[in-house]
């Protein structure tokens, strides 16, 4: 049985929490990309927290029988990319996350941003 999207999306974020994910926001671009409709994007405070938010998702994944398309960036864990086609997730050290500023890429204002917070914070 294949998971539906959102559904998909709300477990990957159930995952990464899970691990103490911290700062987690879920971006939705459907319509507004190509190459994806969720992005997902965190940070963890060093590699080995990284690796274990990455690692939790991939097994739980597979668990749920959510296919994964592809891992990158495991080997150093500065920055871990996971595509699962409709939703792609970063996994990022808090230096690499503010360097990259991938939020700023898809116009997350202030209030918005205040909105996640909220919503994170209900979890």
């Amino acid at each position: 049985m294949e998971i539906e999207h959102d559904e998909a999306v709300k477990k990957i974020i159930e995952w990464a929490s899970d691990k103490k994910s911290e700062d987690l926001i879920h971006i939705d671009v459907k319509g507004k990309t190509d190459f994806t409709d969720s992005i997902i994007i965190c940070h963890g405070s060093a590699e080995l927290h990284i690796k274990a938010i990455a690692d939790n998702i991939i097994q739980k994944a597979k668990e749920h029988n959510i296919q994964l398309l592809s891992v990158e960036g495991m080997e150093n864990a500065t920055w871990v990319l996971l595509d699962f086609a409709d939703i792609i997730v970063h996994i990022f050290s808090e230096v690499k996350r503010k360097y990259y500023k991938l939020e700023d890429l898809y116009k997350i204002t202030p209030e918005v941003k205040r909105k996640l917070d909220k919503a994170n914070d209900k979890k």
